[in-house]
């Protein structure tokens, strides 16, 4: 990828290798990082080197009587106005910038806007949120209609106590996971993984983990159901957890979206998740699902930066497989020091999400020893 802004915009600050180059950095790091525990060779899955980011958001600088796309620099000390962002995905960008000329025509729509939030779908859809420093009228609301209906996109207006969805506050992604379609509707302000590419490399690795284990499956953390959903048809049921209403939400629109029918989705932290596996505590969100109808053989964990609490760790040491995708590879060789004493390592990713930047995202599969 090439970009007039690298050195410049603080959005990537991995730019000075090839490609190629920089990705056998990161494989080395987190090679390094996992040596304690896995001697084998990592398997590096990588991304397309532009048009890979499906969310972006992009500051609004106002400069004379124009708006411009802006990100802090890579000083950290001011904002790089942006002509251009080859990492976005197609449905942002044949949109992007004909869309700000649009806006810089409008008094109305110019006015006080602090920001834009882009979510867009390998399938072309795209939802714009527009965000500003005053409320927004019937006046706003008209323009910004017209904008919808011209671009063919989803407007949603923001501004404090105020959101104004003027048609639907969601897209619907497809994934191609080996022969198999899944939709996804995700939500504006919902966590979704931001390279689709990616992605499906990801859900098809745990797929492959996850194979001929029988039994049923556990997931914590399960967001919306991006790996719970193409994981289900090899588990004869799924119990999935996770603490977001709006996740949970999302996830059983999904579910039904997808037409599966063996998942119970419940809204459950990870210490609640491991208190009722032990039974330690009844849960009035489990009222009607058996626990002990589940035979389960696998958990599979996506936790946050920080990693796994201390309950999820001992959680996970009860199951005989686990399936680990990390976003912080420290955090992941700290839980390692813990899981290792009953698992065994038996496989470990790389999955470039991130490509110009200096984030790894890993999986690791462990076995009972």
């Amino acid at each position: 990828m090439k970009c007039i802004h690298f050195g410049k915009c603080g959005s990537c600050s991995f730019y000075e290798k090839p490609y190629k180059n920089a990705l056998k950095i990161k494989e080395e790091e987190l090679a390094n990082l996992l040596k304690p525990f896995y001697s084998g060779a990592l398997e590096v899955f990588d991304s397309p080197k532009s048009a890979h980011r499906a969310r972006a958001e992009f500051k609004i600088w106002h400069e004379g009587s124009r708006c411009h796309y802006a990100m802090t620099n890579i000083e950290k000390n001011g904002v790089e106005l942006l002509n251009e962002c080859p990492k976005v995905i197609e449905a942002i960008s044949n949109v992007q910038y004909p869309l700000l000329d649009a806006i810089n025509s409008s008094n109305i729509l110019k006015e006080k806007l602090f920001s834009i939030e882009f979510l867009g779908t390998k399938s072309g859809e795209l939802l714009v949120t527009m965000i500003y420093h005053r409320k927004l009228d019937e006046q706003w609301q008209a323009e910004a209609k017209e904008l919808q209906e011209r671009f063919e996109i989803f407007i949603i207006g923001r501004s404090r106590k105020q959101k104004l969805i003027l048609s639907q506050e969601y897209v619907t992604e497809v994934l191609q996971i080996g022969n198999k379609r899944f939709k996804y509707r995700y939500y504006e302000g919902g966590f979704t993984q931001p390279n689709p590419f990616v992605n499906e490399k990801m859900i098809s690795w745990a797929i492959e983990r996850a194979k001929g284990n029988g039994g049923d499956l556990l997931e914590a953390y399960c967001g919306l159901g991006n790996f719970t959903i193409p994981l289900s048809g090899y588990f004869g049921k799924v119990l999935a957890t996770e603490i977001s209403k709006n996740s949970i939400k999302a996830a059983k629109e999904n579910c039904t979206l997808n037409r599966v029918e063996n998942i119970e989705f419940i809204r459950l932290n990870a210490k609640e998740t491991a208190q009722a596996i032990a039974k330690e505590r009844e849960f009035r969100r489990l009222e009607g699902i058996n626990l002990d109808s589940y035979n389960f053989s696998t958990i599979l964990v996506d936790p946050p930066r920080a990693g796994l609490d201390e309950a999820s760790r001992n959680l996970a040491k009860k199951f005989d497989s686990i399936i680990y995708i990390s976003c912080n590879p420290k955090t992941l060789a700290r839980d390692l020091e813990i899981l290792t004493k009953t698992h065994k390592v038996s496989k470990a990713a790389l999955f470039d999400q991130f490509p110009y930047t200096h984030h790894i995202e890993s999986g690791v599969y462990l076995e009972r020893i």
